[in-house]
């Protein structure tokens, strides 16, 4: 059998594989198993949105067929508009294109971007999936520390700049350290890929779950940013559309029209049904997206507090779906994971799946959007029998 080598040396997908953990494993009715190990929304879009699904799915011939590859021109002109105002900046529909996805979009952007031997820097701990697609890719990633406080530094980043550096990913709120990054570290870095000649790419899939108000960058302010930044969106988390694959690539025209070229290659045109579900949204659902912010603030603070309660563990960063903590065990963290599963019928994730080989050991990730709070209280009373 021949395989590609670098699909081969690339690591499985952290989701799929902790399923196989609890592949077969039965789980008392009285004590089912709490699953924080995804960051997607379970629950189906709100009863409105289903229904305006339905009813493009039977009245909207063109849902059915090909559209443009770039994407419904609606939705571009939507998106435009409401980044526009939300960041300070003039976009039109040719700064914005649709994809299959956020993850799509991020694959998108370092097609236009990268080629084998080229190197992105990605902070760590990391989206496992970013680092997934530069593997595959040829792409080296290089890992940039970020510390205690889950933020690198512009210096850091800096030192491993090299002929060879093509971008440097940044994703706020993070995932999997939940941490918002502060606007002017934001800024910093823009400044360092500006003067580097290199691309900041910005994935804000959960920006919609960021605790602050007002902007949280002015980078789409910056007369030329299009010469540097590529901003990424998912409607995914905000409207619950996690199987109707729709993001969004914000950029400059020009770079469209690479982008244009790898969409046309891998999906022909982004779903057109999740697309009229999400332009629907943006346009309809404004205070039901606001009333799911305040739940999963409520949630993060309750998981905050339980952990503060627990012996030994620490949380190095909350934020949109994500608790990223240290554990008190002796234990390696997928050793725990699995432990976890077992003992306490708990499926996490371990920080070694977001890092360097041989890091992350001390670390878990909890997704804890999918549990309300009276799961969460029910997490932490388990989490406190493990030894």
């Amino acid at each position: 059998m021949i395989l590609n080598p670098n699909l081969a040396a690339t690591r499985p997908s952290p989701v799929v594989e902790a399923k196989r953990w609890i592949a077969g494993k039965d789980f008392s009715p009285d004590a089912p198993l709490i699953n924080v190990s995804q960051a997607a929304p379970i629950d189906p879009p709100p009863i409105a949105l289903r229904e305006a699904i339905a009813d493009i799915a039977m009245n909207l011939p063109s849902a059915h067929v090909y559209g443009p590859v770039l994407g419904l021109p609606d939705l571009r002109d939507e998106v435009a508009s409401h980044f526009g105002t939300a960041y300070g900046g003039v976009l039109t529909s040719e700064n914005v294109a649709i994809t299959q996805g956020c993850n799509q979009a991020f694959c998108a952007a370092l097609a236009t971007l990268a080629a084998p031997g080229d190197e992105v820097i990605l902070p760590t701990p990391w989206y496992f999936n970013h680092q997934m697609w530069l593997d595959m890719a040829g792409v080296k990633t290089v890992p940039l520390p970020t510390g205690d406080e889950l933020l690198p530094t512009v210096a850091d980043a800096e030192a491993r700049l090299t002929e060879r550096t093509r971008a440097i990913v940044l994703v706020t709120p993070n995932n999997p350290g939940g941490v918002e990054y502060p606007a002017d570290l934001v800024m910093g870095f823009y400044r360092l890929a500006k003067k580097a000649g290199i691309t900041l790419i910005l994935d804000e899939t959960y920006r919609d779950f960021d605790s602050r108000t007002g902007r949280p960058h002015d980078l789409l302010a910056q007369p030329d940013w299009g010469d540097t930044v590529i901003q990424l969106y998912s409607f995914s988390k905000a409207y619950r559309l996690t199987g109707h694959r729709v993001g969004a690539l914000i950029a400059a025209p020009e770079r469209l029209l690479s982008v244009e070229k790898f969409l046309d290659t891998v999906a022909i045109c982004p779903n057109q049904i999740g697309q009229h579900a999400a332009l629907w949204g943006m346009r309809n659902l404004g205070d039901w997206l606001a009333g799911e912010r305040d739940e999963i603030l409520a949630r993060r603070l309750a998981v905050e507090e339980g952990f503060a309660k627990l012996d030994g563990w620490r949380v190095l960063g909350a934020g949109a779906y994500f608790a990223y903590v240290e554990h008190p065990f002796d234990d390696p963290a997928e050793a725990l994971c699995r432990r976890m599963v077992d003992e306490i019928g708990v499926l996490a994730l371990p920080g070694s799946m977001f890092n360097p080989e041989g890091q992350g050991e001390r670390h878990l990730r909890i997704a804890f959007a999918n549990i309300d709070r009276d799961q969460i209280a029910v997490l932490f009373a388990r989490l406190a029998t493990l030894t």
